[in-house]
């Protein structure tokens, strides 16, 4: 492990803070279903509210724009707002969410096997 972490040297007061912040993204992130599904359709070109509301099934706009919130403080998501009328907003990923985001589809891969497929294990 590198003795660096967001820049915070290791065993510092920041360091800890730094890997408690990552830690708490993590659980959180992981914790919420939506999270992969909109970072996908972000991905895939889908990055206006109303659209990513339609494109995912059973997402509600309440959810979404507390799913948004999050990322957007994790610093995953950034959020670009355009001076029109009527108002435009658009979400796209961050470099850090290019990064973080390939970590999640490696969790969303450890599906549990079915039974046919479960290994054996001995006591």
């Amino acid at each position: 492990m590198s003795t660096f972490l967001w820049g915070c040297a290791r065993g510092s007061l920041r360091y800890a803070s730094a890997v408690a912040t990552a830690q708490e993204m993590v659980r959180v992130l992981v914790g919420c279903k939506w999270s992969l599904g909109i970072f996908r359709a972000i991905r895939g070109g889908t990055n206006r509210p109303g659209a990513l509301v339609r494109s995912i099934e059973g997402l509600s706009t309440k959810v979404l724009n507390q799913c948004l919130k999050r990322h957007l403080a994790y610093g995953i998501l950034e959020k670009q707002s355009f001076p029109e009328v009527p108002p435009r907003v658009e979400y796209v990923v961050t470099e850090f969410g290019e990064r973080f985001i390939p970590l999640l589809e490696s969790i969303d891969a450890l599906e549990v096997p079915s039974t046919d497929e479960a290994p054996a294990f001995e006591a």
